[in-house]
């Protein structure tokens, strides 16, 4: 049977790590060609290793999503790789650092900002025209639950989330009859190199962030995963603008 995204080809940034790893490994599990984007190099070569392994088709490009010029060429390489590009997951993203509103750091705002807003301002600026020439295509950008919630000393990365859920819903507004659908997602508390990163600054700080889960556990990558890959589908194909929550129950409370 075929995949889900079987013959399409998609573009997958922050897919060195977490989320984003997972994602390419589900898009070419489903049939897609992975173009394997991050800052990182070692980390996005592995996950095309890894996609390659199991018999898959990936590239890695190596790209600052807060650089014009290098999203452009991220994207301009998906498409003289592969002729099109049908599925773009905007993922790559900073945690940045913890303080009070009015004690937070100018120049931390505003890295936290031009990576996580602007990045997927500029991913989606890039590859919506070439979406457009080719008749259509699916977006999928990554937000949080701190995109729907606030959570106390990350005024950035709320800030920034909260963004990527409002430009989420203008672009999926403003290309509806293009046939280009724009959705996000916004997970809970997943267990990725990001939340490690968190946890690790406070003794005990992991259990309570999965005890605050409804469902008693942090998610895991792949969960996210399949949400991107279904809202990348034609089984998706009447959703757009919806900021869809993977995050175990937390924005129902």
């Amino acid at each position: 049977m075929a995949g889900l995204v079987a013959g399409k080809v998609a573009l997958v940034t922050g897919g060195g790590s977490g989320i984003g790893r997972a994602t390419a490994l589900a898009f070419a599990r489903e049939g897609a060609k992975v173009v394997v984007a991050d800052i990182l190099v070692a980390g996005g070569e592995e996950t095309v290793r890894l996609i390659r392994n199991a018999g898959g088709d990936a590239i890695f490009v190596k790209a600052d999503v807060a650089q014009a010029s290098e999203v452009e060429a991220m994207v301009r390489k998906a498409v003289e790789t592969y002729g099109r590009l049908d599925c773009a997951h905007n993922n790559a993203g900073i945690e940045g650092a913890t303080a009070k509103t009015a004690e937070y750091a100018w120049e931390e705002w505003e890295r936290v900002i031009r990576i996580n807003l602007t990045g997927v301002w500029l991913c989606m600026k890039y590859e919506i025209p070439e979406m457009l020439a080719q008749g259509g295509g699916a977006i999928v950008n990554t937000a949080s639950d701190a995109g729907l919630l606030g959570v106390p000393q990350m005024p950035a990365y709320v800030a920034s989330k909260h963004g990527v859920v409002g430009l989420t819903k203008t672009a999926a507004l403003e290309y509806a009859k293009s046939g280009i659908r724009v959705n996000a997602v916004c997970p809970g508390v997943i267990k990725t190199p990001m939340v490690d990163r968190i946890t690790a600054q406070r003794p005990g700080r992991a259990e309570r962030m999965a005890a605050a889960e409804p469902v008693g556990r942090m998610g895991r990558p792949e969960e996210v995963a399949e949400a991107v890959v279904w809202l990348c589908s034609d089984a998706a194909s009447f959703v757009t603008g919806f900021p869809m929550s993977v995050d175990g129950g937390i924005a129902a409370q």
